[in-house]
């Protein structure tokens, strides 16, 4: 499942490049949590940025930052148990 198929379908291959990563439906649902936000700041990056070099870096940071936070979350499910 796409996060939004259309905002992601006119955009350079660098660009959409992050698509499929930005996706989080697969994830159980407590990691769903912690990604969502990343996925719907990147849809906000696209509605308010044109394509170039700048917005690739800045999708691919904030994809680095979305899995530092779900390793984070998964680091803390097992400190609990």
């Amino acid at each position: 499942m796409s996060i939004s198929k259309g905002i992601w379908y006119d955009r350079v291959p660098s660009t959409r490049h992050f698509e499929k990563l930005f996706e989080y439906a697969h994830l159980p649902n407590n990691l769903q949590d912690i990604s969502a936000p990343f996925a719907s700041l990147a849809l906000l990056m696209l509605h308010s940025l044109e394509d170039g070099p700048e917005l690739t870096t800045c999708l691919r940071k904030l994809l680095e930052s979305k899995d530092c936070a779900v390793r984070q979350a998964l680091i803390d499910q097992r400190n609990q148990q």
